[in-house]
């Protein structure tokens, strides 16, 4: 006989685990069914390995500028080896505390893969289960290009399965995964290049963050090279790498990772059982409230195409369990100002409105503050990566609708700016508020 749940969620990743712990929270008997391993894309191949090699890459570059302040450092290449155990236990610690966090909240975890028998039931391992709610939470994975020979690459995934430093690597992509790898890369001490399908990095960000980190990851030693159509890729019996492209050939590469985007994973759920269908960019459509087309069946997080952002999925998880079984009817994420940051070399925190946006909805009710200067670390250093900052803001009480920032420290310092914009701050209440000196972030208090 099928069991019988109040509440399935198929992935156990940050948006599964969310909805399935929060509604249980409210005495419901709810499931988490997961192929893999707990904790999703962002757990186990995304933002928590990615920022463990972000800081190895970061001290690789205080190692470098240490003789600068006075220290005897002796500088040594990384043991890759040591950081990826040291990095892989970290994760599979991080593995068995939401095995715990699931067995705590009382909520079934099956490993397994599901797929629909019906618009409220699943099949996992031969096994019939039923729920008055369904949320399919299974995230997404690495795209790879339909070329021939596009298996002779990795994608981000690949990455973290590297058992060594590359020595020459192409990375193909100008999103914020293939600009944190080309980051990590170089300052770990591979050669780099990274080659763009059109002109620009980061093509949804502001055109000051793009502006600088292209600049800032030339003069840190990173080929990039725009305009870019791959038609093919080729492994020689040396096991080196070619690109065949429209306009010629680039080799000599050992490593080749494709950070083209992202897709979603629902191959092989049977959703058309379920009476679900996918949108022409293969994601499965929901409204504000994370309803899809079937009545009690629900979708968050990287497989719905919006935000792939790992607190925008545990947000959007918990208040749908705060609608369905809390009394909150009209629970939602809010998805205005979501802040988020690139970790890049430097780093980039962003939130709001680009200025390019605010000037097409606003036009002349548009007002922009910018900072561009050399932090006082680099006062002892020959390296002198810059910062910028800036401040987008409309009407005549100049409200602050676009906050972005490229810098060391970005990735910290934006957060509680993005709590002071979601509150509708304005310049005047930034220009009201004392400046820490001397820090990066007093730039954002100062600006006239």
């Amino acid at each position: 006989m099928a069991q019988h749940f109040d509440l399935i969620a198929i992935g156990g990743g940050s948006g599964g685990m969310a909805v399935a712990r929060r509604a249980a929270k409210y005495g419901m008997k709810c499931v988490v069914i997961e192929s893999s391993r707990l904790g999703g894309t962002c757990v186990n191949v995304g933002c928590v390995p990615k920022k463990v090699m972000w800081y190895a890459a970061q001290l690789n570059h205080a190692l470098h500028d240490a003789p600068e302040y006075g220290f005897d450092a002796t500088l040594t290449t990384v043991d890759w080896p040591q950081l990826k155990s040291g990095r892989d236990a970290y994760v599979k610690r991080l593995n068995n505390i939401y095995a715990r966090n699931l067995a705590n909240s009382e909520v079934t975890m099956i490993a397994g893969h599901a797929v629909f028998a019906s618009h409220s039931s699943v099949m996992v391992n031969g096994e019939t289960y039923h729920a008055d709610h369904i949320v399919v939470a299974c995230g997404g994975r690495p795209a790879v290009p339909d070329i021939p020979g596009a298996e002779h690459g990795i994608t981000s995934d690949g990455f973290f399965e590297l058992a060594s430093l590359p020595r020459r690597v192409a990375i193909v992509g100008s999103g914020y995964i293939a600009v944190e790898l080309a980051g990590v890369l170089n300052a770990l001490g591979s050669e780099v290049s990274l080659m763009l399908r059109r002109q620009h990095l980061l093509a949804r960000f502001d055109v000051m963050l793009r502006e600088e980190l292209m600049e800032q990851m030339q003069d840190d030693g990173i080929r990039i090279t725009t305009g870019v159509s791959f038609s093919s890729v080729e492994r020689a019996d040396d096991q080196t790498i070619t690109l065949r492209t429209d306009d010629g050939v680039m080799d000599g590469y050992d490593t080749l990772i494709w950070a083209i985007g992202r897709e979603s994973k629902v191959n092989g759920l049977n959703l058309d059982v379920a009476g679900l269908s996918i949108n022409d960019a293969g994601f499965i459509p929901v409204d504000e409230f994370q309803n899809s087309a079937v009545k009690g069946i629900y979708a968050i997080g990287d497989v719905t195409g919006q935000a792939a952002l790992t607190p925008v999925a545990i947000a959007a998880g918990r208040k749908l369990a705060d609608r369905l079984f809390g009394g909150k009817p009209d629970a939602r994420l809010d998805e205005s100002n979501i802040p988020s940051v690139v970790f890049s070399h430097p780093p980039i925190g962003t939130v709001g409105m680009t200025e390019d946006d605010a000037r097409e909805q606003f036009g002349d009710d548009v007002k922009v503050y910018q900072s561009r200067f050399v932090p006082m670390y680099y006062a002892m250093t020959a390296r002198k990566p810059r910062s910028a900052m800036k401040l987008v803001t409309i009407g005549a009480t100049e409200k602050i609708v676009g906050c972005h920032i490229i810098g060391d420290g970005a990735d910290e310092m934006l957060q509680g700016f993005a709590v002071a914009i979601k509150m509708g701050a304005t310049k005047a209440d930034f220009d009201n508020t004392i400046a820490i000196h001397p820090t990066s972030a007093e730039e954002l208090v100062t600006m006239r």
